[in-house]
């Protein structure tokens, strides 16, 4: 296989595909176009017409059933992420699949028990983990700078931030839900990640609903999906929660798409007994004791202007071609749809939801 180069099909041929995958695909120099699959054919068209993809359909049965497609990009809305994995690894396709994993626990685990038993490369999207500033977190942690990184919190934060209002994104039947399972999964992974992955065991949250009226948006994520002028909105704007691990560890999160705060951030902030770690917007700042002193380190990190997802799919590409170990397995993907899930009951239900 790493003599020719592999033939992409793609399902879902939406803006985080037009405008966020399909550059980084093809710029790979061992990545090739073979067929594009959305339900609405007039998209997928244009898509096909712009990245010289031959082969166009609207059924993505008709796509998995391309003998010659070796690896699947699933970009489509939430809902579909595992029912298009599954049906994809069972083709014998390795498939690289949009975030959340799944809108929940039993999906999620139906993916990873499908990748097993197949031996084909899953790898839902977790481009966060491919930040210069987050590899180089990475590997202060490993190094054991940190100590025991015991307890954090995370978050984004948007003021009026709602993507395609009206449409799949705020429609709980097709979405899982709103900021929570949208943001959420990339900082709350992130967190976890940097944490070492422990296995989370309890969550307390709660969600809110105050901004599905407004029409501001000072956002350009609110870009993302398509408008629906009548269409429903049935998630929420805000989340927040704490998140207990096996090993004691404890997280606090927040999201939200709409919320009188002073700025849009992105953000995590790890303890640990040896250093702290603070990351707000892009900027990295270690905290730590030296020689009796308390200072703070605005490390000089290196970025090599490539986009996190396209460095994300170069991983995945170098996987399938076993050059290198997954960054991700599937179980993150269960332990963290599982986070997200207990978060919603939770905030339904006004009590603590063990996992």
């Amino acid at each position: 296989m790493s003599e020719q180069k592999l033939k992409l099909g793609i399902i879902g041929a939406g803006g985080i595909f037009r405008y966020v995958h399909a550059p980084a695909w093809a710029e790979h120099k061992e990545v090739e176009f073979t067929a594009v699959c959305d339900v609405n054919r007039e998209r997928a068209e244009e898509v096909a017409k712009l990245f010289n993809i031959p082969h166009v359909y609207t059924d993505y049965r008709d796509l998995l059933a391309h003998e010659e497609i070796d690896i699947v990009d699933i970009c489509t809305p939430n809902v579909y992420h595992s029912t298009y994995t599954v049906a994809a690894l069972e083709a014998g396709k390795h498939v690289l699949c949009e975030k959340p994993d799944a809108v929940n626990p039993e999906e999620a685990e139906k993916m990873a028990e499908t990748a097993e038993k197949t031996g084909k490369t899953l790898i839902v999207m977790r481009n966060n983990r491919f930040s210069a500033a987050a590899q180089y977190m990475k590997q202060y942690v490993d190094q054991g700078h940190m100590g025991e990184i015991y307890t954090g919190r995370c978050g984004w934060l948007r003021r009026r931030g709602i993507p395609g209002k009206g449409g799949w994104f705020t429609t709980k039947e097709l979405s899982g839900g709103g900021p929570l399972i949208d943001l959420g999964v990339h900082f709350i992974d992130l967190a976890v990640w940097l944490m070492g992955n422990p296995r989370p065991v309890s969550v307390v949250g709660a969600a809110y609903t105050k901004f599905a009226e407004t029409e501001v948006s000072d956002s350009e994520h609110s870009k993302f999906g398509e408008k629906q002028e009548e269409g429903i909105f049935d998630v929420e704007d805000l989340a927040s929660g704490f998140i207990r691990f096996e090993n004691g560890a404890s997280l606090q999160i927040e999201f939200s798409w709409a919320s009188n705060v002073e700025e849009e951030v992105t953000f995590y902030e790890l303890r640990g007994t040896k250093s702290g770690a603070s990351f707000n917007n892009g900027q990295l700042k270690l905290i730590t004791e030296v020689e009796g002193k308390m200072w703070n380190v605005n490390p000089e990190i290196h970025n090599h202007h490539v986009g996190d997802h396209a460095n994300n799919i170069n991983h995945f590409i170098d996987v399938v071609q076993g050059r290198k170990q997954p960054i991700f397995t599937p179980q993150q993907g269960v332990d963290m749809i599982k986070i997200l899930s207990a978060i919603y009951e939770s905030a339904r239900t006004g009590h603590e939801v063990r996992l």
